[in-house]
């Protein structure tokens, strides 16, 4: 084998150089065409893009607003008052009309306990409740004349002890009298046995008989028996 000198050696590589680039752009370019081939055999796959149909939004139909009849107002007829017959004053508010608050304070009928005919006058009218009785009924119940009776309940109700309301009765103004406060006596308890009983101390309402109780003494019933006798 002939020995190369240095320049051959160096020119012999550089052709082996040249030669192998050659064959790798030759490749190279090869790759690149069955690249291209490749691409163009596969169908371009387009995106069918399903068209959705649009969904009609449903309109909601608002309510149609009745338009508010204005209401007008009702005209109402006048009524014409009726004049009322002027009703006369009663005996009773004439003479109540001519009462000073002196004379009512003072006020005293002769030969009349006037504590006593108050807590008669305030336990009768009591004894009708809420309801009242009619001033003209107790007049004559404790017979009373007129002027005296007006006196009287005009002074009970200053008082604050009744209330008189003032109403219609039989085509005449007349009052109610309505208890208010009865007041504190001890003529109910006066005569009362138990106050000088000698067996006092021993009773008990829980004895039984013959022990002294107020549930069958003797003297309490003869007691009450005369008292109701007294009042009526």
């Amino acid at each position: 084998m002939k020995k190369l000198s240095k320049k051959e050696l160096e020119e012999e590589l550089k052709k082996e150089l040249e030669e192998n680039r050659a064959q790798l752009a030759l490749l190279d370019k090869q790759n690149k065409s069955k690249k291209k081939a490749a691409k163009a055999e596969k169908p371009k796959k387009k995106a069918a893009k399903a068209e959705k149909p649009k969904k009609k939004e449903a309109k909601v139909e608002k309510p149609k607003k009745k338009a508010a009849k204005a209401e007008k107002p009702k005209k109402k007829a006048a009524k014409v008052e009726e004049e009322k017959p002027e009703i006369p004053k009663t005996m009773e508010e004439q003479f109540e009309d001519t009462y000073t608050d002196e004379e009512l304070r003072n006020f005293r009928i002769e030969k009349k306990d006037m504590e006593q005919l108050t807590n008669r006058v305030c336990e009768i009218v009591a004894s009708y409740g809420d309801d009242g009785m009619l001033q003209s009924e107790l007049w004559k119940k404790l017979k009373l004349s007129v002027r005296d009776g007006s006196r009287l309940s005009l002074r009970l109700e200053r008082r604050g002890m009744i209330t008189r309301e003032k109403i219609l009765q039989n085509g005449r103004w007349t009052y109610r009298l309505i208890i208010e406060q009865v007041p504190i006596s001890l003529e109910s308890i006066q005569n009362a046995p138990c106050l000088t009983c000698p067996v006092e101390q021993k009773c008990n309402i829980d004895n039984v008989y013959p022990e002294p109780s107020p549930k069958h003494c003797e003297l309490i019933e003869e007691w009450v028996i005369e008292e109701y006798k007294r009042k009526k």
